[in-house]
């Protein structure tokens, strides 16, 4: 990072104590607008954090041909799914942007090319579980894309250059599922909590105690590893946002989960917290 880079920074965002950084489980969109345990476990986490000055969001939604962040002033909320009730389709969270958190992220990750974007917006991915930690949507919210074309290495490393936003006050959160494998939901059991198949629980086991070991080479290379993890994450959208998460981790901060649970066969809802 050079100077000028720094001086962008300070001028648009103060130094603060550092921010933890998130992983959040969304699972269905329903849980935007259901009272459940995960929808309460959102709330408990925003509580032990502090107000952040802006959020940058990585959400698995919003997966592209090279690397892109939201700059508009008022990103609309997006509600891309299909056959949920009406309620769902009539949440809006009108939460601001941030033209300049955009412009400073777009500077951060250089030499990557990063296309500042007006047509996005925020994606359920973002909005479903920030509602709960903000319902006031009173803080800014940005979103960067994930590149499709880029292996998880990548993705890891590239995290690593958004460091110095936690120093700003921006709460970095990534929005997937860890274990994610629609086409094997037990659709008859769609909200029975503490409910893997075999390699569910494997995977889900396997991949909690990487995380609580700080060892992340093998969640980094999961496309090498066991059956049980190939069937977890059959596609890379909804885990790679939390690689993003522990690229940000620094030395001596400590990795919580919460949430942590699988659901209706195949998902689990399983959230990090790292400060």
């Amino acid at each position: 990072m050079n100077l000028n880079q720094l001086d962008t920074i300070a001028s648009q965002f103060p130094r603060t104590d550092k921010m933890p950084v998130l992983f959040l489980g969304h699972g269905s969109p329903m849980n935007a607008i259901e009272e459940n345990q995960f929808v309460q476990g959102f709330r408990n986490i925003a509580k032990t954090i502090p107000k952040p000055n802006a959020i940058l969001c990585v959400s698995a939604h919003w997966f592209t041909k090279g690397t892109k962040v939201t700059a508009m002033n008022f990103p609309p909320t997006i509600h891309d799914f299909g056959g949920f009730p009406k309620a769902l389709y009539e949440v809006q969270y009108n939460a601001p942007g941030s033209p300049e958190l955009a412009e400073v992220t777009q500077k951060l990750l250089t030499p990557t090319p990063v296309d500042l974007d007006h047509s996005w917006g925020l994606d359920h991915g973002a909005w479903s579980v920030i509602k709960h930690l903000y319902p006031n949507a009173d803080i800014p919210v940005i979103q960067l894309s994930i590149d499709y074309t880029k292996p998880a290495e990548y993705h890891y490393e590239l995290a690593q250059k958004l460091q110095t936003l936690r120093e700003r006050g921006i709460l970095i959160i990534g929005s997937g599922n860890i274990v994610h494998n629609l086409r094997l939901v037990d659709f008859n059991n769609i909200n029975k909590v503490d409910y893997g198949y075999d390699w569910a629980h494997e995977a889900f086991d396997s991949i909690n105690k990487h995380l609580l070991d700080g060892d992340y080479k093998p969640l980094i290379s999961y496309e090498k590893q066991s059956k049980a993890f190939q069937l977890a994450i059959p596609t890379p959208d909804h885990y790679l946002p939390l690689l993003y998460i522990l690229g940000l981790q620094s030395k001596n901060e400590e990795l919580s989960l919460f949430n942590n649970h699988l659901l209706a066969g195949s998902l689990s809802m399983t959230s990090v917290k790292i400060s």
